[in-house]
This record gives C-alpha cells, structure tokens and sequence, in this order.
C-alpha cells in the first residue's frame, strides 16, 4: 500500500478566534513522506503540478488535522477533487477516543519523546521574510512527527497524551489502518491521457 505523509504550511492575514479560516489561506508549501521510496520531499505553490501525480497514485493519505485543514486548502488548488482518495486524519482518530483535540506537539512529546521544530506563526514569519527554506524543513519535520506518531499506533495500537501530570494512553484502532481499499484508487485528474 502507498501512502502518501503530508502536511502544508499557509500564511493569511486574518485568524478567526485562534481558528484558521481554510479559505483565506495562502498554501506556502506542502511536505510529504511517500512510503514507496522512504522519501521526504516539498513543494511550493509553483511546483504543485509535480505533486499531483504523487497523490494520485496514492492508495492513502494520512496527515493531522488533514481533513478539515490541508485537504480543503489543497483542494483549492487541485483541479480535481482530493477529498475523493481515502484518508487517515490522526486528529480525527484521537479526537473520536478523547473527545477533543489534542496538539501534534502535545503528542508527539507525550508517544516519542520530542517535540516540533517550531510553529506555524513562525513559519508565516520565516515565509514573509523570504526564509522559504526554513519552512521546508519545518514542514517536512511536522511530516516526520506525523509518520512516526502513525507508525507508534500501528504498532502499539495507542497514542500518549500528558494529562496533568500523568501520560496516558489513547486506545486507537488500526485494524483498518494499512489495509489497501478494495476499489482502484479514484484519482485520475491530472494524468496525461
């Protein structure tokens, strides 16, 4: 099964009650980890045309807080439609168990011992100043939190959050996780005919 790691980093110069607004957003660049080479690579704006041959022949996507973030916004941008591949939002899984949402960077420290390189404003400020490489490395360092906080659940079928002052445990199932879709994958958009 291939699947397809990702992450995008935007800028936008509102922010609705500490919420992004999906549609006000400007995708600065896009990072994804790609299980049939072990590869981790970018994209900006421009070079999206590269990436959407990549996702289409995905079998899944799998991000944080993918599903209602990085796929609308990147759908606004793909002539097709993305939301039509199969996903795994690691938010949504740990959301269905909690209740509530918690931090990539609350879990990852919590499951792997480490935390993220920095944060989204920061990589609005590094994008506005021109350090568009910095916000590579940012992104992609988010895609390899998010692989290995999915490859720590396939594995041990849980998650850890702290709560107050104890780790605890969040009981994901993954039995469906890796296995391929029984249809063809659906993408087909920007193949050549």
């Amino acid at each position: 099964m291939r699947a397809i790691t990702f992450d995008i980093e935007s800028v936008s110069d509102s922010a609705v009650r500490g919420h992004l607004d999906v549609t006000e957003q400007e995708l600065t660049v896009v990072a994804i980890h790609d299980s049939a080479t072990g590869e981790y690579s970018s994209y900006t704006k421009e070079e999206l045309p590269r990436l959407w041959h990549i996702l289409e022949r995905a079998d899944m996507l799998i991000g944080f807080n993918s599903d209602t973030f990085d796929i609308p916004l990147l759908n606004r941008y793909y002539p097709g439609d993305l939301s039509r591949l199969r996903s795994l939002d690691l938010l949504t899984e740990v959301q269905k168990v909690l209740g509530r949402r918690i931090r990539l960077q609350s879990l990852a420290e919590a499951t792997l011992g480490k935390g993220k390189s920095g944060d989204g404003l920061k990589a609005v400020e590094w994008w506005r100043e021109g350090k568009h490489d910095l916000v590579r490395k940012y992104c992609i360092e988010d895609v390899r939190l998010t692989r290995e906080l999915y490859e720590y659940a396939l594995e041990h079928g849980a998650l850890k959050y702290k709560d107050l002052r104890d780790f605890r445990d969040i009981k994901l199932d993954t039995s469906l996780w890796n296995r391929a879709a029984t249809a063809p994958p659906a993408m087909t958009h920007a193949l050549p005919l």
